[in-house]
């Protein structure tokens, strides 16, 4: 199963879900399963809402099975405060009978005292060898970034890099 096939599952059976509403605290939920027809079995739940402070939620997962011992899924997230910070993560796997897998994703925020996003992926072959990296980014409402990869694989294990560039002006440095 590729990533498109998972994004197509999640269109398509989440309107197949059981749903509930509930409109007293804004938000609404959906969840269910059902066999698919590859001998497995199609499963996904939904959910979305506002609290009562004004801030907005909503998040998404699906997961399919082939009856072989093959899976993937995906799942996303997001979210807005009243005040106009906001933050999504969203990430996909796939595994296979023969026990290879991958995983990736990334997140993102971003609010009055800076951002950061992130992106990941790991993966394996079923043997034992794995391998994986991350990149991170992040600045500060004052002027301060932060960038870094860190990498890892079976052969070699883990490194990383990263840059750190404090604001100047906030230390005094700068008039």
């Amino acid at each position: 199963m590729n990533k498109y096939t998972v994004v197509k599952l999640l269109a398509f059976t989440l309107p197949l879900l059981l749903a509930s509403v509930d409109t007293q605290a804004q938000r609404a939920r959906a969840a269910g399963a059902k066999p698919n027809a590859q001998g497995g079995v199609t499963a996904g739940a939904a959910a979305a809402g506002t609290t009562p402070a004004g801030t907005r939620h909503a998040r998404g997962a699906v997961v399919a099975s082939d009856g072989q011992g093959n899976a993937a899924g995906a799942s996303g997230a997001a979210v807005e405060t009243a005040s106009g910070a906001k933050a999504g993560r969203a990430g996909a796997f796939q595994r296979g009978s023969d026990g290879a897998f991958q995983r990736g994703g990334g997140v993102a925020a971003s609010g009055a005292n800076g951002s950061v996003n992130s992106q990941g992926s790991v993966s394996g072959d079923g043997q034992g060898n794995v391998g994986g990296s991350r990149a991170t980014n992040a600045s500060s409402s004052d002027g301060s970034t932060y960038s870094g990869e860190t990498d890892y694989n079976t052969s070699d294990g883990v490194t990383h890099s990263g840059v750190v560039h404090e604001c100047q002006w906030c230390r005094g440095g700068l008039s």
